[in-house]
Parts: structure tokens; sequence; C-alpha cells
């Protein structure tokens, strides 16, 4: 079988993008420490009672 291509449009790379850039700009001004990354918060991401995400969520470093 052939490989399977995702066309992406062009808004949702310049969102990645500017994802990918903003985090940059936070992480270069807070820093994340050990304790953090070792220890990441259960909440995150996880679905609230109403059953919608809650408002922090994990996103992928491209």
């Amino acid at each position: 079988m052939g490989e399977v291509i995702r066309l992406v449009p062009k808004p949702e790379l310049e969102r990645a993008r500017l994802i990918r850039e903003a985090r940059a700009i936070y992480d270069s001004i807070f820093p994340p420490t050990d304790a953090v990354s070792e220890h990441p918060d259960a909440r995150l991401g996880q679905e609230t009672q109403s059953g919608r995400k809650g408002l922090l969520r994990a996103v992928p470093m491209l």
C-alpha cells in the first residue's frame, strides 16, 4: 500500500508556527525547571465535568 499524505491548510501551518514561536519566547522568559518537567500537572488536558477540555492542554513541540 502507498503512504498516506495529509494536506495541511496554510492557516493551520501558520498557527503551528506561531505557537512554536510563542512557546520559545515564553521559555526564554520563564525557563522550564526540572521539578516541573518531572511532575506535570495531572489535570492538564483532562476533561472537566461538563465534558469540555480544560483551558490548559499540552501542545506538542514540533
